[in-house]
């Protein structure tokens, strides 16, 4: 599961590509359009504008906008910055390889190649895939009756 902070993560970073090129846009627009908490907001874009791919305009008009244009930004990257792996298990992370507890040794074990696949596969897709690029929107699933 993707964390909460890569989550708000994104939907700030596909709010600026919207408004790409239409001036910097105010923290509070961001955080009221998109459902984030003001302050984990100040967090998120802070650390976008080290890692440059925001920029912070100071003053009245001042606000955030991308650095790069939307379709220089890849999903894939946006999850490593802030989550660190596209990997489900430690054992198929490929910058951040770790042994996993409890486990078979990793020559043996079918589930690390099963995530291994799945983690390329993932990482393919994503490193694909822009905030440029259209998204389809899905209508929620329906509730089970209870």
């Amino acid at each position: 599961m993707l964390s909460q902070k890569t989550r708000y993560t994104i939907r700030a970073l596909q709010h600026l590509a919207d408004t790409w090129r239409q001036g910097p846009v105010r923290l509070d627009a961001i955080a009221e359009a998109q459902n984030i908490p003001r302050k984990f907001l100040t967090v998120i874009l802070s650390e976008m504008v080290r890692e440059g791919l925001v920029v912070s305009h100071r003053g009245r008009d001042g606000g955030y906008e991308l650095a790069l244009a939307p379709v220089d930004i890849r999903y894939g990257d946006i999850i490593r910055l802030t989550r660190g792996s596209l990997a489900l298990v430690p054992c198929a992370a490929r910058n951040a390889h770790e042994t996993c507890n409890n486990c078979l040794p990793e020559a043996e074990c079918r589930l690390r190649g099963l995530m291994l696949t799945l983690r390329d596969e993932m990482a393919a897709m994503l490193d694909r895939m822009t905030l440029a690029d259209p998204i389809t929107l899905e209508p929620p699933f329906e509730e089970s009756p209870a």
